[in-house]
């Protein structure tokens, strides 16, 4: 058996294999779900998307046999490690084969790159950064993922434990269905802070588009500032994200809560596109695009989405805007057909958002893990 080694993707054809390589080693799954190939491409590359100007991400493949066994990414996140005052670096994109030869391999290259670039810490997996996607999944691999949630096979946390990364911090997803209605109770109470404040809530204004998602960036970088591993998001890589979700956006299900005029708090539930994308393996051509069509306009399957973000400036926290906010979404998604909610991710440690997603009836259904170790 010929030895594996790993090289750095540097080529237009090495990249092809990178993109590649999961629907190779999940094939057959069911619950896993293939990116589309252009959104990839789009994200891979360097010269457009803004992430990149304060970064630096290096892409490897292990082979064997000229057979790709694995794949792994590395990333010196500038505004991260300025933000918190670190010399951490990233690694991510990480999938291989049932192998610890493999996964060490693929791990050690990681683990020397960002040490050259004099890092003192490696953590993961990251996609690039906590706005993209991330961590291990580690609980309920009986379901498909929501979209921008990860998936992977179950012994990647495992080979990565072996290799001698320990858990940062675990993240947690929420179930909540239009079966398990919101208790009565919660409803009143938040109702009345509705009424008694001067708080107004209202739906995204799709005609004032590029404003609105000024006052979102604003609301995002102030109420997650001090949120374990966050990253301010500028301008320029804000617009770029909502740019690419504006395709799917339900402004229905996007509100923004004024005070006397002012936006203080917002929140953005996005119905689940990978519910239509599992049929398309990653592709939009020759058929995918018909597939897309059948699956979301014609024969409308998508019957869930995903509280993916909320954000709550700090002069109004623990104040209800919450749960306000919460049962507003839940509210207009089961007017609308929806039938279930995934709210995600909430850090662990994040006392507050799991309290008021469990005062909705919400259950916890998966967890997910980011790792790290000094190197």
């Amino acid at each position: 058996m010929s030895q594996t080694e790993v090289v750095e993707v540097e080529a237009a054809a090495q990249l092809k294999r990178f993109l590649d390589y999961p629907n190779q080693l999940y094939r057959g799954e069911p619950n896993y779900i293939a990116p589309l190939r252009s959104e990839r491409l789009e994200f891979f590359d360097f010269t457009k998307n803004p992430f990149y100007r304060g970064a630096k991400v290096k892409l490897f493949l292990a082979l064997a046999d000229g057979r790709v066994k694995g794949r792994i990414a590395t990333c010196v996140n500038y505004a991260h490690n300025e933000y918190h005052c670190e010399q951490t670096g990233f690694f991510g994109f990480f999938d291989c084969e049932d192998d610890y030869e493999v996964a060490s391999r693929l791990l050690k290259v990681a683990m020397i790159t960002l040490k050259k670039e004099g890092m003192d810490r490696m953590r993961g997996p990251a996609n690039f950064s906590t706005n993209h996607e991330i961590g291990f999944l580690i609980e309920g691999f009986d379901w498909p993922p929501t979209v921008m949630m990860t998936y992977n096979k179950p012994y990647l946390p495992r080979l990565a434990e072996r290799f001698g990364l320990k858990k940062a911090m675990d993240f947690v997803a929420y179930r909540l269905t239009k079966e398990t209605p919101i208790p009565e109770r919660i409803d009143r109470v938040v109702t009345k802070i509705q009424q008694r404040s001067k708080i107004r809530l209202r739906s995204l204004r799709l005609s004032e588009f590029n404003e609105e998602i000024r006052r979102v960036n604003e609301i995002y970088n102030q109420a997650w500032a001090p949120n374990w591993g966050f990253v301010p998001m500028d301008k320029d890589e804000f617009f770029y994200t909502a740019k690419n979700l504006r395709q799917i956006i339900d402004p229905d299900l996007v509100f923004i809560a004024e005070f006397e005029g002012r936006p203080v708090a917002f929140v953005l539930a996005l119905p689940d596109i990978n519910q239509a994308l599992i049929h398309l393996k990653g592709r939009l051509f020759p058929l995918g695009l018909a597939k897309l069509l059948w699956h979301t306009k014609v024969r409308n399957k998508i019957d869930g989405v995903r509280m993916i973000t909320m954000g709550v400036i700090p002069q109004f926290q623990k104040r209800g805007v919450d749960n306000m906010m919460y049962i507003n979404v839940y509210k207009k998604a089961v007017e609308k057909g929806y039938t279930w909610a995934e709210l995600s991710w909430i850090l662990e440690t994040n006392g507050l958002m799991r309290r008021a997603a469990e005062e909705m009836g919400a259950r916890l259904y998966k967890r997910y893990r980011m790792v790290e170790m000094p190197i």
